[in-house]
């Protein structure tokens, strides 16, 4: 049966497994651990159809795992977004436990972690420089959007909303804003379906950026410039059809390149949990939820890789 006292005795193992060291997972858990108990006093109170509760807290069926345990099992979900069948193997339990595990303990980690969310909170009230050059190093800022394939839908409609032109297959999109230590500091609350353009997603999803940061962005987000004429963009320069772009062009365009990688290692690290990589197998209205918990679980490696 896999546990943390089995894994905690191979870090690299460890590691793979969930995304984090035995010392971040420990640090986490602290304030999951300390939560616990509240959390579960408000979860058994309500319920979803009226909001009350006949029994009293603490009747019915008792979790077989301990927390520390079931942290470790959405963890390990998330990295290698096995099956619930493979899950139950591992962890000693039936399918429809996983499934019930993993969605009961959720909400807990995401309240303890820094998802985008927490940290646009904070950055949208940041007024003066100092302020601003803590949460934009360098006063950069770098834009860009990732799209993950879902199943192709049943409904006519829904696949021709999902169906994205430019990967040829029906998918999901998150728009992310990252600094210059690789911190998301924005990502859209909802999902957004694949067949709207990345810049369409900008314009109706955008984040509000001081102005003193300089935000880089792709082609994709050609018209940025002229349409947020109050923010300070930088673009690439576009070749024109029939023309060749000079040397200082594309030294501008390499230079440009180079500090725009931020966002793209961002995005690596937030697809090498497979769960926001691989097909989308679970529903859809649970995408939302997993994706700030991935999120956050990068920002707070990040935060404390030292």
């Amino acid at each position: 049966m896999l546990s943390y006292d089995k894994l905690s005795r191979k870090p690299l193992l460890f590691k793979s497994f969930t995304g984090l060291s035995v010392k971040q997972f420990d640090d986490v858990f602290k304030e999951i651990e300390s939560k616990y108990p509240k959390y579960e006093v408000k979860r058994l109170s309500y319920n979803r159809k009226d909001k009350r509760r006949e029994r009293a807290v603490g009747a019915g069926r008792r979790f077989k795992l301990v927390p520390k345990d079931r942290v470790i099992m959405v963890l390990v979900y998330y990295r290698l977004y096995i099956t619930y069948t493979l899950a139950g193997f591992l962890f000693d339990l039936d399918q429809s436990n996983i499934c019930r595990d993993i969605e009961k303990i959720e909400g807990l980690i995401r309240s303890c972690l820094p998802i985008p969310q927490k940290m646009y909170n904070i950055t949208k009230r940041l007024k003066t420089r100092e302020e601003v050059e803590q949460y934009f190093p360098c006063f950069l800022a770098f834009t860009d959007c990732t799209e993950q394939p879902i199943p192709r839908p049943k409904n006519r409609l829904r696949r021709k909303l999902y169906y994205s032109g430019k990967k040829k297959k029906h998918t999901v999109k998150n728009l992310y804003t990252v600094n210059q230590k690789e911190l998301i500091i924005y990502k859209t609350k909802r999902r957004q379906r694949g067949r709207k353009h990345d810049y369409n997603v900008y314009k109706t999803n955008h984040p509000n950026i001081p102005k003193d940061v300089l935000s880089l962005f792709d082609l994709g987000f050609l018209g940025v410039e002229k349409d947020f004429q109050e923010q300070t963009s930088s673009l690439p320069i576009k070749k024109e059809k029939g023309c060749e772009l000079t040397a200082e062009q594309k030294d501008y365009n390499k230079d440009h390149s180079r500090k725009r990688i931020v966002v793209e290692h961002v995005i690596c690290r937030i697809k090498k949990y497979r769960i926001m990589n691989d097909i989308f197998r679970n529903r859809l209205r649970k995408y939302d939820r997993i994706s700030d918990t991935v999120a956050g679980l990068v920002n707070y490696r990040i935060m404390n890789s030292a």
